[in-house]
């Protein structure tokens, strides 16, 4: 089964193409990063329109990529939420509509589905159970993971997301969007000792997650000035260096709580190479496997969009009525996802 993955959640449009024997076939991202940094943050109503733009353009590139035609795919699966209800809708029409014109199904995907197991199109794809440390945007969560749709929430942040400290942080650095790339370019630079920030609900004996404290003393910190642009590069280190060790202890922890021995790590936070460090380190202490996307599938893709599409339609999600309606959900609860046959597998 081919299946076509369409992501316009927020700002990327992602477009591929996957088959459940041959696996992914190719894709295609467009990021629209460069529109909207003079904004300091993604305006929605442009997102809108240049997924309107890109979304046709993409498919037939990948398409062409593949060496297939419209004709050769058997589904689609289209993220139908949560994010930005105008982009959700972009991909969700163009997904009925081509539903319709081809006679196939087409199927809403959670967007944070899409994240978790995205690792499953690595090189070194997760063997069913693990724990899932999922860092995407405003989402901080782990999870224990029996089976695509099995999930168990083991904790989750109190207010600000990993993602949302990392974009604060960078704000108040003064420095680009989006702000997990641009703290890891100037911590490269900083060194330690000059600040101290604190590791929130590290010590809490639990498996949450806050953020906004760390937030604040960033705040406090950059408002006291700079001596120099090193002083700068030296608080960007301090601060990935409290998000990434209180990421890694969390999960870390949960691992010892729920007795697994794999972890995966997913979202866009994952290809932060600190965090990516530091969970190595703690592998080879403590022996457990650790897996993580490939690099260009950390941040929103199409890839993972079709993986989920395809193996939800193998473990019997309907398809919709004929009259093709569709619906996007801009705010979707993880717990509300359908749990599907464990024998299913991409």
């Amino acid at each position: 089964m081919i299946v076509l993955g369409i992501e316009t959640s927020c700002d990327e449009t992602g477009i591929a193409l996957y088959d459940t024997g041959r696996g992914l076939l190719a894709h295609a991202l467009h990021s629209q990063i460069a529109m909207h940094e003079n904004f300091g943050g993604v305006v929605p109503e442009l997102a809108s329109r240049d997924h309107i733009q890109r979304v046709l353009p993409l498919t037939e590139q990948v398409l062409a990529s593949a060496g297939l035609g419209p004709g050769d795919i058997d589904a689609i699966a289209y993220t139908a939420g949560p994010g930005l209800v105008g982009a959700l809708l972009v991909g969700a029409a163009t997904a009925a509509a081509l539903a319709t014109a081809l006679e196939i199904p087409a199927i809403g995907v959670h967007h944070l589905e899409g994240h978790l197991l995205s690792p499953l199109l690595s090189s070194d794809p997760p063997e069913f159970p693990f724990v899932a440390l999922l860092v995407s945007g405003g989402h901080t969560q782990l999870l224990e993971v029996a089976g695509v749709g099995h999930y168990r929430l083991l904790g989750e942040t109190l207010d600000d997301a990993a993602g949302e400290a990392f974009d604060k942080s960078a704000k108040l650095l003064e420095l680009g969007y989006p702000g997990g790339p641009a703290i890891a370019a100037l911590a490269a630079r900083g060194r330690p000792g000059r600040y101290s920030l604190p590791r929130p609900m590290l010590q809490s004996g639990n498996l949450d997650f806050s953020f906004s404290g760390l937030k604040t003393a960033v705040m406090t910190a950059a408002r006291a000035g700079f001596a120099d642009d090193a002083a700068r590069a030296d608080l960007a280190w301090e601060a990935q260096e409290a998000i990434t060790e209180v990421l890694a202890a969390k999960a870390v922890a949960a691992l010892t709580s729920c007795g697994v021995s794999r972890l995966v790590v997913a979202g866009g936070v994952s290809a932060n190479r600190r965090l990516r460090e530091r969970l190595a380190a703690a592998q080879e202490r403590d022996g457990f496997a650790l897996h993580f996307p490939e690099f260009e599938l950390c941040t929103d893709n199409g890839a993972m969009i079709a993986l989920v599409g395809a193996l939800r339609l193998a473990g019997g999600a309907a398809p919709p009525s004929r009259d093709r309606s569709f619906e996007v959900r801009p705010r979707w609860p993880f717990d509300e996802l359908a749990a599907i046959d464990p024998a299913a597998a991409p």
